[in-house]
């Protein structure tokens, strides 16, 4: 296989220059040293509260082949010295996608961006090689080195592209120059930075700003926006709109859907082309995810029937809907972690999804739900409102935590009602108190409200006592 970057490619890429041995060449791209692998290029960021530029003799030791580094920062070579290294990974980003002959696709949008990602990857790399960003590297700097990151070889690659303030994505489009961009939906999400959804759709419209040339846009017909999100489109000059969704008049149409605990058995007409096929995660938005990620894969030039099948094997990112069967001596109990993140249509779905797992007799759905951040003005209105889901979703029993959620807790029955915290570090007892066999415990928000101890701690109950040391 051919190295990923060469020290030659380096310095004509970022105009570095060079110091000690330049007969080097890079396997990988790292910034950060406790995952530098032996043959990385390690690039010394300098970010809000750490400076790459001190864990350069750590990024050696773990077998780093060269850096890049600002100039008089580190004695330590080879490394390539510029005046920027944002810049300068930004600029291998650049030369990564310039050399490459990939077909490549972005993905943006209010909900659902890693999960369509992660199912692009798998979807396309059933047809041949392809490279997707890691996790949520969708920011100014995980995007740059997702690209940076891509083996020559690679037939298609997947990046996704997020924003909390306007004029984020269009830097970053233009660097991945997408074949087909995706906007999965536009929610009110992130309304701390923006004044209205409509706000929010025009920030998204940003991926068509990089949108090569005969590009394809792929946009959620049952959205709202649909149609501010075709004009934009079309002004960035794409040559076709391909939309998804539930209504006729989408072009990736779902027919029919079965839902099971596990999976989902989906009928759909793929933009002309009828297909049956099966995706191994339970939820009504995963169907919606799913035909995104099909109009895609057609528009792309990959195989429907071989994207189909790795739809149905799929697994959910860590934290966004992950099942977990934890053991008791009296039988068990299901958690369902949506800790990652979390915003009113997130909270929505995973809601609904609670209330589409079957329970046995006498066993309850419960809800544990943590703050949804950067809502804004109108954040007490939105916690109060998942109310209404709740009870449609048939949720017995729920938990609250955090300052927002308190708008909540007032907002439902006392019966209904589990019990309410000011954080989630102090519902932990409650909860493990109440779960009982046969229940099924969804655990969900924002990143920041810190859900996801709770999930720990309810898998935990199912793992053996320690065993005391004699004499103790």
């Amino acid at each position: 296989m051919t190295a990923l970057w060469q020290c030659a490619e380096v310095l004509t890429a970022t105009g570095g220059a060079s110091k000690g041995d330049r007969d080097w060449a890079a396997a990988g791209v790292s910034i950060d040293s406790r995952t530098t692998r032996a043959g990385d290029l390690f690039v010394a960021i300098r970010g809000p509260n750490h400076d790459g530029h001190r864990f350069t003799a750590d990024a050696f030791a773990r077998g780093a082949v060269a850096a890049i580094v600002e100039p008089g920062r580190t004695d330590l070579a080879p490394q390539v010295a510029v005046p920027d290294t944002l810049a300068a990974l930004a600029s291998l980003g650049r030369e990564s996608r310039r050399r490459s002959s990939a077909r490549v696709v972005a993905v943006t949008g209010s909900v659902g961006k890693t999960s369509t990602k992660e199912a692009l990857a798998a979807a396309l790399g059933r047809h041949k090689p392809t490279h997707s960003s890691i996790g949520s590297f969708n920011n100014h700097w995980g995007v740059p080195l997702s690209l940076a990151r891509m083996p020559r070889e690679s037939a298609f690659a997947a990046f996704e592209i997020g924003m909390n303030h306007a004029g984020e994505i269009t830097p970053l489009s233009r660097l991945v120059r997408p074949h087909v961009a995706i906007v999965t939906t536009v929610e009110a999400v992130h309304l701390e930075f923006f004044s209205s959804a409509r706000e929010i759709a025009l920030a998204k419209a940003e991926i068509f700003a990089g949108l090569e040339s005969g590009g394809i846009a792929v946009l959620n017909r049952d959205n709202m926006y649909f149609d501010l999100l075709s004009e934009r489109a079309n002004a960035c000059g794409a040559a076709r709109i391909v939309s998804f969704g539930e209504t006729e008049r989408a072009d990736a149409r779902l027919i029919k859907a079965v839902f099971h605990p596990d999976c989902t058995c989906i009928s759909a007409d793929i933009d002309g082309q009828p297909m049956t096929y099966k995706v191994g995660i339970p939820g009504r938005h995963w169907v919606r995810n799913s035909l995104a990620v099909l109009a895609a894969v057609k528009a792309l030039g990959g195989d429907l029937g071989l994207a189909g099948l790795a739809l149905g094997v799929l697994s959910p990112p860590t934290g966004r809907g992950n099942r977990h069967t934890v053991n008791l001596p009296a039988g068990s109990f299901t958690v369902i972690d949506e800790s990652y993140n979390a915003n009113p249509a997130s909270m929505q779905a995973a809601i609904a999804t609670l209330g589409e797992s079957p329970i046995v007799r006498g066993a309850r759905r419960i809800a544990v739900l943590g703050d949804m951040l950067e809502m804004g003005d109108d954040a007490a209105t939105f916690h109060r409102d998942l109310a209404k889901p709740i009870a449609a979703a048939k949720v017995d029993l729920v938990f609250c935590a955090g300052t927002n959620m308190r708008a909540l807790a007032q907002a439902l029955p006392q019966a209904r009602l589990g019990g309410y915290t000011g954080n989630a570090a102090e519902l932990i007892a409650q909860v493990a108190q109440a779960v009982r066999p046969g229940d099924v415990v969804m655990i969900k928000g924002s990143y920041g409200s810190r859900m996801g101890p709770i999930v720990e701690a309810l898998r935990m109950l199912g793992q053996p006592a320690p065993r005391r040391a004699n004499g103790g």
